[in-house]
């Protein structure tokens, strides 16, 4: 029987080599590979890195974050190459979902048989 390592590591290779991921790391590539889109896709992530780290901590977001984060959600939205590299991005959290939904099978029903 493989290593399960060995496995984790096809896994891990399937992944790279899914469409989804393919698509995903184009329109990756296509948004770093213009100034201003890098700009703004930045701008975008330290947005909700921040605001990620203020939750994280306890701490209250002010109205004004709040503002500051919708307006920058709309910027990047209206973004073909951004709201592109979103909704690709979207598509292999789905894809990896699915896989830990999977993988963590065992679990679930070694626990949920104990509940019975």
């Amino acid at each position: 029987m493989a290593n399960i390592h060995d496995s984790a590591h096809e896994l891990e290779k399937a992944i790279q080599e899914s469409d989804e991921f393919k698509e995903l790391k184009s329109a990756y590539e296509k948004v770093m590979n213009d100034p201003s889109s890098k700009q703004m896709f930045d701008n975008f992530r330290n947005t909700q890195l921040e605001l990620q780290q203020k939750q994280m901590q306890g701490l209250e977001i002010t109205e004004e974050e709040v503002e500051k984060a919708k307006s920058v959600v709309e910027l990047v939205q209206q973004h073909e190459d951004i709201s592109n590299l979103m909704e690709q991005e979207q598509r292999v959290n789905v894809l990896i979902n699915d896989i830990s939904r999977i993988i963590t099978k065992p679990l679930e029903e070694l626990y949920g048989a104990q509940e019975a």
